[in-house]
Parts: structure tokens; C-alpha cells; sequence
């Protein structure tokens, strides 16, 4: 079982792009097992292939912090074929990412979200067609002033592709809001890079708009270049990859929050 997950369930979990590449070209395993289910033990609720544990890369177990997790878990050994298919497995990519990569770690994590704090992409604007400011201020500007609001984090706003330093009030403010469960920083980092806002990714994580909202403010641009000059097909295809990514984080974030 080891080389499956090498190969193609144990991605960076600092790169959700990654993920994506190396679950495309990943090395299938012919299925041996037959039943699947979910067993809680000291790690956790662990994930039971015909009884036995199943293991990460490093040889950890296969375990999450709660039920609805691991039954996600479970259900994506379940739906196998006769081939164990890693890119079908994103829930089980970033379990494996999170038990590995950022439990050990997770400050290191977090920093890696707040550095958004600086860059996001909810405040950089475009000058231009009318059209398109406007699509941008209806998705952005309702999270930025919930920013505001509820977590004190005032931001600056910026045409074009100008850096704008943050007040540190305002990055500091939005810092504080971070979790430190691995669980949720890593599901809250693979949505803050697959959409390029940690801003987005806390209006996830606390409730303030659910995943399609999220998904499509975070397309604005793409979704409006398609509808300018057409479809892109490639692009579409990598997208769909991605959201399915996003689906998986962001079903741990609701399971977590």
C-alpha cells in the first residue's frame, strides 16, 4: 500500500497546485480490499480496510479529529474501482497533508496564511471595464466590511497590480482570527491559496458565505475574461481540479467549525 501513497495521496500540504499535478499522473493500485469503515481509536476515527488501519506516507494512521471527516474519508475508499484511483481521493489528499505536513508545524502554517494579510486578492482592483469593477465590489466588498465589522481589520484598496502596505492594526487584527487546530489551518491554507484570499478563506471558516460563494468570488476575473473572449477549456478542466480540492477543505472547515 506504501507506494500508492507516495506516489499519489501524500502532495505538499503547502501546495493544493501540487496536489492537483501529482494526483493526474499518481500510480494506481489494483483495489485488495473489500469493505471499508470507520473505527475511533486513540488517534482519532481512523479509516478500516477489511479491519486494518489505513496509513499515511510516514506510516501514521489514517485518523480524523471527528466522525463526519473520516466517513468522508471512508466513503472515497469505498467508491473505488478496481483500481485505487489518487485523483479521485482529494479528501484523502488533504487528510494526509494535514497528519503529515501541518501538525507538526502549524505556526509555521499560519504564517504562511497571514502573509495574505499583506497581498490579498480582495484588494486589488481593476480600473476597468465598468462592468468588471462593479462584479468585484458586489463579491469583495461585503467580506471586506465583515472584516471590519466583526474582526476590527480595516484594509486599503488598490487599482491595478500597485502594492498597498497594510496598516498593521489591520493585519494584526486578522491574524488574531486564525485557528491553531491542525485540522482547520490546514483546511484554511489549502482554501486561502486555491482562491488567493485568507480573507475568503475566513468568511468560510466562520459562516459569513458558504462554498459556491466563496468559489465563485473568487473567479471574478476568470469568470468574466470567459465571458468577454470565450471559454477556455484547459482552464476549465485545471478549475474543475481545484474545486475539487476546495470541496474537500472546505468540507473539513464545516466539519470543524
Amino acid at each position: 500500500m506504501r507506494d500508492i501513497f507516495e506516489e499519489g495521496l501524500g502532495p505538499s500540504p503547502l501546495d493544493p497546485d501540487e496536489s492537483v499535478r501529482r494526483s493526474s499522473r499518481g500510480a494506481r493500485l489494483k483495489r485488495f480490499y473489500k469493505e471499508v469503515t470507520v473505527g475511533e481509536g486513540p488517534e482519532g476515527f481512523a479509516v478500516l480496510l477489511d479491519g486494518k488501519p489505513v496509513k499515511t506516507p510516514s506510516r501514521r494512521p489514517l485518523a480524523a479529529p471527528g466522525r463526519l471527516i473520516a466517513e468522508a474519508l471512508a466513503a472515497e475508499w469505498a467508491a473505488q474501482g478496481e483500481w485505487v484511483d489518487p485523483a479521485t481521493m482529494p479528501v484523502t489528499r488533504l487528510a494526509n497533508s494535514i497528519i503529515e505536513g501541518v501538525a507538526d508545524q502549524v505556526e509555521a502554517v499560519a504564517a504562511d496564511i497571514a502573509k495574505f494579510f499583506e497581498t490579498d486578492l480582495l484588494f486589488y482592483r481593476a480600473d476597468g471595464p465598468d462592468g468588471l469593477v462593479k462584479r468585484q465590489g458586489t463579491q469583495w466588498d461585503p467580506v471586506l466590511d465583515w472584516m471590519r465589522d466583526e474582526l476590527g481589520a480595516r484594509f486599503m484598496l488598490a487599482e491595478g497590480i500597485r502594492y498597498v502596505p497594510q496598516a498593521e492594526a489591520a493585519t494584526r487584527a486578522a491574524r488574531a482570527a486564525l485557528p491553531r487546530d491542525p485540522w482547520t489551518v490546514g483546511a484554511l491554507h489549502s482554501v486561502t491559496t486555491l482562491t488567493g484570499s485568507a480573507l475568503l478563506a475566513l468568511a468560510l471558516l466562520r459562516g459569513f458565505r458558504d462554498a459556491d460563494a466563496i468559489w465563485q468570488a473568487a473567479h471574478v476575473d476568470e469568470d468574466w475574461n470567459f465571458e468577454t473572449w470565450g471559454r477556455d477549456e484547459i482552464a476549465l478542466e485545471r478549475r474543475a481540479a481545484r474545486r475539487a480540492e476546495f470541496d474537500a477543505a472546505a468540507l473539513v472547515l464545516g466539519a470543524k467549525g
